[in-house]
């Protein structure tokens, strides 16, 4: 089975501008959401999985397979009607016969899987194999794996298995980041707000430094942003942890002196020649 992308050949031309002219005259959509798949046994973890595929609604993913003998054109879209076949999540158009489309899986009977990169998505109740598989139902298995290069990547066909006697199915590969796991930062709160702290003053003081500089026409140490008002605030926090940390009294008495001897005034001397006679 030769697989042709869906970007390449001529005959997906023709076909593609069948299948918008079938999605145009039939009036029906994608989708507004995952809610539309149908499970057979409602599960939270399945709608869980469901929801990582929420990029992917509203688009149609087509793929072509050629042979000598056969050319097939498959149509899938996510929880919506593929080639604007009510209730199909997956159809078959034969190029060469012109049949009507083959519904491979239906979303209304969906089953989701999923794991940290991946998540397996299965249409069941498709139509009835002719005289494969006892005449039991087609189902359709996408394989959407991890891929962070891409949005979402082409359909690829990877195989269809109808060589035994049930459980028969086609299996198509999807790739999207749609799926990938988020990266989680390695990064605390604490580291986070101080990076954004240093990136914050290092504007500053490149910012400043370059208006003190080129407008105001500073120079030296006055080329500092805000230099008045830091020298002050190192002036004044110089002055506290002097206040805080040191052991001093700023209060104390003056240590002790000895006292110094000071020369006694002499009393003037007490002339007595007034009391002598005349």
């Amino acid at each position: 089975m030769k697989v042709v992308n869906s970007r390449n050949g001529g005959s997906f031309l023709v076909w593609t501008l069948a299948v918008q002219l079938v999605l145009c005259g039939s009036g029906v959509y994608t989708s507004d959401s995952t809610k539309s798949c149908k499970l057979p046994s409602e599960s939270g973890s399945e709608r869980k999985v469901l929801s990582r595929l929420e990029p992917l609604a509203h688009k149609n993913f087509t793929v072509v397979t050629e042979n000598e003998k056969e050319s097939y054109t498959y149509v899938f879209q996510l929880c919506g009607d593929a080639a604007g076949v009510p209730g199909a999540g997956v159809v078959q158009l034969d190029t060469k016969s012109k049949n009507k489309p083959t519904v491979i899986g239906s979303y209304n009977s969906t089953q989701a899987i999923g794991g940290s990169d991946w998540v397996m998505l299965i249409y069941k109740d498709g139509d009835t194999y002719d005289a494969h598989c006892s005449k039991e139902k087609r189902k359709a298995i996408v394989m959407i794996s991890c891929d962070r290069s891409v949005d979402v990547g082409p359909l690829s066909v990877v195989l269809e298995d109808r060589e035994r006697e049930q459980d028969c199915f086609y299996l198509f590969e999807l790739d999207s980041n749609a799926v990938c796991p988020v990266i989680q930062s390695q990064l605390s709160t604490g580291s986070i707000i101080l990076i954004i702290g240093l990136c914050l003053l290092a504007v500053y003081l490149i910012g400043g430094f370059l208006y003190q500089r080129l407008i105001v026409g500073a120079k030296g140490m006055e080329q500092f942003p805000n230099y008045a008002f830091w020298v002050e605030v190192g002036n004044l926090t110089a002055d506290g942890c002097d206040f805080v940390c040191r052991s001093r009294n700023r209060n104390e008495a003056p240590a002790y002196r000895g006292v110094v001897a000071e020369p006694l005034e002499e009393e003037p001397e007490e002339r007595d020649d007034h009391l002598l006679p005349m």
